[in-house]
């Protein structure tokens, strides 16, 4: 069947849990499964169950040492380093197991696209893109991202296009691929001068060998939905049609939006539900409609993450949702015994609307300024003219 879709999950990927009142809570991955199921979009989807990924996958990325820390973190009684036992990353019971099973769903994901056996992927427990080669980094231990992209490589992919719209920087992600020009990354997020981690400049293009292979945009706080996808559309399909992508990661962290605890960007679901369909558009245009999607970020745990995601489930699936949909019944009386008194949507709305202008060349605002900055650094190193709208 074209463009049939593989889903990937299992409720053992909720053993990823960080434990007490840290932000990267698993209700926000069980809240999702159970909305998209109370919608119906998972009838007749085979749902696959992930299995661990292997020492040998975990190294793509990864250094043994670091895999060690990790299994041996939960009952070491010393400081095991490598960024774990930090606030941002402790320690949790089968860390090593769980943090493993994610970065398995993720190559089972990829997998299925370069078997053929689908062309489009999804593991809403993934996206984990700040773990490091060698250490643990903004709530993510292994990257199951960067992984997935590796096991690709080994496997007979020739060119990956990584596209990041977590509100923070994909910088994981982009370390591991910076010397490879094979790898494109590209990454939308929160001005690294005003958000953790502090990276994602423009000038950040790539090492001599690998020069225009990471694009970053840095959006100033307060970005709304049609600047953000004004300078997404000003900027990403020109770079892929350049690099010619065999297959479109993207990592969708619903964190951008508004209501998010821990940045400040101001989309909107409307707005993050018209990016997850350009990047299909994307991937149908630029990559032979291969695409593998990830989660990541979001912290709006009751309210934003579960519609977000499911609107995600529903674009990859090919059964885009009404926005006015109301929330079912079922699902609004299981999320009131988890949310507290976290008030719950009704719809799949925020009633906004994510339409925007394309950018004409001229520089108005400070969107526009990012826009500028990224296509000057990048797109001549594509053969693109930065200033000339039609590219």
């Amino acid at each position: 069947m074209a463009n049939q879709c593989a889903v990937v999950w299992d409720d053992s990927v909720l053993g990823y849990d960080l434990g007490g009142n840290h932000p990267l809570h698993p209700v926000r991955l069980d809240l999702t499964m159970r909305l998209a199921r109370s919608l119906g979009l998972l009838d007749d989807v085979e749902v696959l169950k992930p299995s661990p990924a292997d020492d040998e996958d975990l190294e793509r990325v990864h250094r043994p040492e670091y895999l060690s820390a990790v299994r041996s973190a939960p009952t070491a009684a010393w400081d095991v380093g490598h960024g774990l036992g930090t606030d941002d990353n402790p320690v949790f019971d089968r860390m090593h197991e769980a943090s493993a099973l994610v970065a398995g769903a993720s190559i089972q994901a990829a997998e299925q696209i370069v078997s053929g056996r689908a062309d489009r992927a999804v593991n809403l427990a993934g996206g984990l893109h700040h773990a490091m080669a060698d250490h643990a980094a903004g709530f993510c231990v292994y990257n199951d991202c960067a992984i997935a992209i590796a096991w690709m490589l080994a496997n007979g992919v020739e060119r990956v296009a990584y596209i990041d719209v977590d509100v923070h920087h994909g910088d994981g992600v982009q370390a591991a691929f910076y010397d490879d020009p094979r790898v494109l990354t590209i990454s939308l997020h929160q001005h690294p001068t005003t958000l953790w981690p502090f990276t994602g400049f423009p000038t950040e293009t790539g090492s001599p060998k690998a020069d225009g292979t990471a694009v970053n945009i840095g959006l100033p706080p307060g970005t709304r939905d049609a600047e953000w996808q004004r300078a997404f559309h000003a900027v990403v399909p020109s770079v892929l049609d350049a690099f010619r992508p065999q297959v479109l990661v993207t990592q969708c962290g619903a964190d951008a939006h508004r209501e998010d605890p821990l940045a400040d960007l101001a989309m909107s679901v409307d707005g993050q539900r018209a990016s997850y369909r350009a990047l299909r558009e994307l991937a149908t245009s630029y990559a032979g409609g291969k695409w593998l999607a990830l989660g990541g970020g979001g912290y709006s745990l009751f309210r934003v993450v579960p519609r977000a995601w499911t609107h995600l489930l529903a674009t990859v699936l090919d059964r885009d949702l009404d926005p006015n949909t109301s929330i079912p019944v079922d699902w609004m009386a299981h999320a009131v015994n988890v949310a507290g008194n976290v008030p719950l949507p009704t719809s799949m709305t925020d009633e906004a609307d994510p339409a925007f202008t394309p950018w004409d060349g001229v520089t108005d605002t400070p969107v526009d300024t990012a826009i500028r900055d990224t296509r000057h650094a990048v797109f001549p190193l594509h053969g693109l003219d930065p200033l000339d709208s039609r590219d």
